[in-house]
C-alpha cells in the first residue's frame, strides 16, 4: 500500500512539488483517473507557508497538503454515488470522472480542504497520486519526483517503517487511517530575542536566560550575536529571567500561542 511522508524540517519552499502537480494535470486528460485540472482555483498539491515569530526573530514552515488517501475516509462515505469514489489495491483514492455526479458532498466532507469542485465539468476533483504515471511504470508521482531536498517522499508501506512509526497525522484525532505521514510539523513554538547593554551600545555574549511556564524551566545563554532562542515549547504562557554582569530582567507574562520574537532587550 502506498504512503506519502513529508518532513516539514527538509522542506525549503521551493513550490517544485505544487508547479510540478500543476504541469502535469493542467490541460491533461488522464481518464479514467481524472480530467484536466483547472488552470487557477485547483492545488491538489498545495503547499502552505506561515511566517513564524516577529522581525527580526523569524522563521518559515512550510506543509505540503493533498488528498491524505485515506482508508474509509469521510469522502467515500459521503459519496452517493456507488462506485464514484474507490480505493485502488494500492492504496491511493480515486474520484472516477465519468460516475461523478458533481453533487460537491466529498468537497464538503473532506477535512483536509483537499477536494475541489469543477463547475465547468462539474465533477469533483483532487490528487490522484499520478496513477496514470504509477500505472506506466514510474515509482513516484510527479511532485514527489520534483522535490529536490527529499522532503517528500512516496512509496510502499513497507519501505518506511521507521518514518511511519515516528510520524504523525496532518489532523490529529481523526477517526480514519490517513496514508500521509508528516514529521516536524510547526505545532511547537519558539520565543526569541536579542539582549543588549544600552550604554555600552553591544550585544550581550553569554547572558544567562531562565523561561519558565507549562509546567518547565528552560536555561540557555545568549549567543554571539546576543541572540537566545527556546525552541519546541508547549503553546501558553511564560515567564522570561536574563541576568548578566550583575544586571537582571525579567520579562513575564509572554503569551505564546504564537511564535514569539521580543525584538531587541536592553539589559539595563
Amino acid at each position: 500500500m502506498k504512503v506519502f511522508i513529508f518532513n516539514s524540517a527538509r522542506c525549503n519552499g521551493c513550490y517544485n512539488c505544487q508547479i510540478a502537480c500543476k504541469d502535469e494535470h493542467c490541460g491533461n486528460d488522464w481518464s479514467p483517473y481524472a480530467r484536466p485540472q483547472p488552470d487557477t482555483g485547483q492545488f491538489w498539491m498545495k503547499l502552505n507557508e506561515t511566517v513564524r515569530g516577529n522581525i527580526p526573530h523569524v522563521r518559515m514552515s512550510y506543509v505540503a497538503r493533498m488528498c491524505q488517501h485515506c482508508d474509509d475516509g469521510p469522502c467515500m462515505a459521503a459519496c452517493g454515488v456507488d462506485g464514484a469514489i474507490y480505493k485502488r489495491d494500492d492504496g491511493l483514492v480515486i474520484i472516477d470522472p465519468k460516475k461523478c455526479s458533481g453533487c460537491m458532498n466529498c468537497v464538503d466532507a473532506c477535512p483536509f480542504g483537499a477536494i475541489y469542485y469543477n463547475k465547468d465539468l462539474n465533477l469533483a476533483q483532487k490528487c490522484t497520486g499520478c496513477a496514470h504515471l504509477l500505472d506506466r511504470g514510474w515509482t513516484e508521482p510527479r511532485c514527489v519526483d520534483a522535490c529536490p531536498t527529499g522532503a517528500l517522499k512516496f512509496g510502499e508501506e513497507s519501505e518506511f517503517g521507521d518514518l511511519i512509526s515516528t510520524g504523525q497525522p496532518l489532523i490529529a484525532g481523526l477517526d480514519f487511517k490517513t496514508r500521509a505521514y508528516y514529521h516536524n510539523l510547526p505545532v511547537d513554538r519558539f520565543i526569541a530575542g536579542t539582549v543588549y547593554d544600552p550604554a555600552a551600545l553591544e550585544v550581550v555574549i553569554g547572558a544567562t536566560c531562565t523561561l519558565t511556564g507549562e509546567g518547565e524551566t528552560y536555561t540557555l545563554e545568549t549567543n554571539h550575536w546576543g541572540d537566545f532562542w527556546f525552541k519546541g515549547l508547549k503553546p501558553g504562557t511564560y515567564s522570561l529571567t536574563i541576568e548578566a554582569n550583575g544586571k537582571s530582567k525579567t520579562i513575564a507574562d509572554i503569551n505564546a500561542t504564537k511564535d514569539v520574537g521580543l525584538g531587541d532587550i536592553p539589559l539595563e
